[in-house]
């Protein structure tokens, strides 16, 4: 789901008890008390458009590269990647991501 600031700051708040908006926020689906309910579905990702291009313009990059990032980080938190607890390994999802994006980034529209 694509939203802006504001809505990503209330489900900050509502889910993660942190105050203001982020970039992206992942909610995996095979975690927790209805992990059964759809084996299949991985979860969510949310990504707050209007963080994403302040983002990229800060990075002198178009805004679509700085989404597609931001989708993949959430992506790979819904497969278990992780970056913010003690005991995560940031530099292999790091290392995840930059493969994922050179295998998107090697595609070329319409393939």
């Amino acid at each position: 789901m694509i939203v802006d600031d504001a809505q990503i700051a209330v489900i900050n708040r509502q889910y993660l008890g942190r105050s203001g908006p982020t970039n992206v926020i992942s909610f995996a689906m095979r975690e927790g008390d209805f992990s059964g309910v759809n084996p299949d579905l991985l979860g969510d990702v949310i990504i707050s458009a209007e963080t994403a291009c302040r983002e990229a313009e800060a990075a002198g990059m178009p805004a679509a590269e700085r989404l597609t990032e931001l989708l993949v980080h959430g992506v790979l938190h819904l497969f278990g990647y992780d970056h913010e607890t003690p005991d995560s390994d940031a530099a292999a999802m790091e290392a995840r991501s930059a493969e994922l994006l050179a295998v998107l980034a090697a595609k070329e529209p319409g393939d």
